[in-house]
């Protein structure tokens, strides 16, 4: 559990948009990748329009898995970077490997879902091999879970 109060521990909470899935909020995440519970409540504050937050596009990125391991990018370690300015949104993120067979269907997705959240205007999604990926950029509980 965070020693920050305003994180939230593990727990399922309606999402106050149109669609009706829940937003899962995991405790065990890195702390440089804690969820502002304002966030996952979907409490954040939409008074300006056109601004979009990290936090609400690492938890779009969290719903995008890779269709083989079924485990969402971010924990894999695909995301190297994002940066928002006002409603322009930019992923620099990997593969796996240069052959991944799903890596179209990856970044497509993971596109769209930055695209679905309120505020977006445009999505920049850069395609990076430097650094190469590598099991050790996986969360450790991923890496736990897949045996290395």
């Amino acid at each position: 559990m965070s020693d920050h109060p305003d994180t939230a521990a593990a727990a399922v909470t309606p999402h106050s948009s149109s669609d009706d899935r829940p937003t899962v909020v995991d405790d065990s995440i890195a702390e440089d990748r804690a969820i502002p519970l304002s966030v996952a409540t979907g409490e954040e504050s939409t008074d300006t329009p056109g601004v979009v937050s990290e936090d609400q596009v690492k938890l779009a990125l969290r719903r995008v898995k890779d269709p083989d391991l079924n485990l969402n990018i971010l924990d894999l370690g695909l995301v190297y970077g994002i940066e928002v300015k006002g409603s322009k949104v930019k992923v620099d993120m990997t593969l796996t490997s240069p052959g991944c067979p799903s890596g179209p269907e990856i970044m497509m997705n993971a596109e769209h879902e930055i695209k679905s959240l309120p505020g977006v205007e445009s999505v920049e999604m850069n395609l990076v091999w430097v650094p190469f990926w590598t099991p050790e950029k996986m969360e450790p509980r991923v890496r736990a879970y897949l045996g290395f």
